[in-house]
Parts: C-alpha cells; structure tokens; sequence
C-alpha cells in the first residue's frame, strides 16, 4: 500500500484525504444517530397517562430530559398546550424542521466525496498519460517501455484509488441518509401522536365538565322542587 501510495503521484495523498474525511463523518454520524434515537411507542405511552392526569410539568421535564430530537418536538408541543390544534400542528412543524440541519450535518460533504473521487482518479490517469507521452516527445520517440509505463502505472493507480474511496462514500452516504429519513420519520410521529393526545385530553375535559355542569343543574332543580313541595 505504501509503494502503491509512492508511486501515485501527488494527487494520491488528496484522495488519502478523502477517504479520512469520509471514514471520520461515518464514525461521527452512525454515533450521533445511535445517541438520537429512541422508541417513540413506547416514550409517548408513558406520556399520555401524564397528559390524561394534565399533568403538564412532569410530561415537560420527562421530554427535555430525553436530549434527543424527537424529545424537543415533544415538548415544543407541551409547552403550549393550550394552543388549538391548528397552532400545535405549526408548532411541531416548525420544531422538526428545525431538527433536520442537525441530522443532514456532513451528509453533503460525504455525497461530494462520493462523486468527486472517481473525478480526481480520472484526473490522475491524465496527469499520468500526458507525463508518459512527454518523457516520449522529449527523447525523440525513443524511450524504454519501463519509462512509458511508469507514467500508465500512475494513472491506473489514481484511477482504482479514485473507485476505491468513491464507492464505500456512497455507500456510506445511502446508509446514513435512510437513518436520517428514519428518524424524521419518528420526527413526524412524534408531532402527530402528542397533538391527538393534547386534544384528546381537551376534549376528556370539556365532556367532565358537561357531565359535572349537567349532574349540579339536575341537583339544582331537584332543590327547588323540594322547596316547592314543602311550601305547597
């Protein structure tokens, strides 16, 4: 490998470069998206009985307590509660979006990576080519083959060095793209799930208090019908 980074010319060590870059954000993204995610079926169960109770401060401390994405838009939602359902629906529109920089970090340079590498290797092979046909202009034609074929020894290697960092790039950018389109995803449900289970409890509360208001006003008559007899 050393011999073959010798004789590749100066463009090698870019392309060396390159595949550091891309094995590093690798590293750095699966990390990141493993610390991030997180069951939302079972984190929002535990959520809706804290919700039922309206149990507000709790629900609030439990979503911040989870530093991850899905978590902020939780509680972004919680926070404001009283909200119609329209507004919480913008809220967690607005808190998720805010979310997908952070899970899209160093994907680009990962996808450039991905197709400037085969660019740079074919840069290399012509780098190589024109090297071997000057060494040939300059001796009149008369050279040895070991002379041409250093020169097509170098393209060929920026060429395959070229591939070899290009195709685990773009392998590496696919997988971390679905992991991050599976955490918006979650992003996704997240916001829906905590918005039905605001409103779902809003509507518990206006039914208590219908009943409560019905059973005090039949209460009330029964009062006064007694009052009545009793006076009659």
């Amino acid at each position: 490998m050393t011999e073959l980074i010798s004789k590749g010319g100066p463009l090698v060590w870019l392309l060396m470069a390159c595949m550091g870059f891309s094995i590093a954000i690798f590293l750095e993204r699966l990390a990141y998206y493993h610390r991030v995610s997180m069951n939302i079926g079972e984190f929002l169960a535990g959520l809706a009985a804290l919700i039922r109770k309206r149990n507000y401060a709790e629900a609030l401390q439990e979503a911040l307590a989870t530093r991850v994405p899905a978590g902020r838009v939780i509680h972004a939602a919680l926070l404001r509660h009283h909200a119609p359902r329209s507004q919480l629906k913008e809220i967690v529109q607005e808190a998720g979006q805010l979310e997908v920089p952070r899970l899209e970090r160093y994907l680009g340079i990962l996808n450039a990576i991905a197709h400037v590498g085969p660019l740079v290797g074919l840069l290399g092979t012509v780098i190589g080519l024109l090297d071997s046909f000057t060494n040939l202009s300059s001796a009149n034609g008369i050279t040895t083959p070991a002379e041409v074929a250093r020169g097509v020894y170098q393209s060929l290697i920026t060429s395959a060095l070229g591939l070899v960092v290009a195709i685990p790039a773009y392998l590496c950018y696919a997988f971390l793209s679905a992991r991050s389109r599976s955490i918006m995803h979650d992003l996704e449900r997240a916001g829906v799930e905590i918005v039905n289970l605001i409103e779902d409890a809003k509507t518990t509360d206006n039914i208590v208090e219908f009943r409560q208001a019905a059973v005090d006003e039949s209460a009330h008559g029964q009062v006064k019908g007694r009052s009545r007899s009793q006076r009659g």
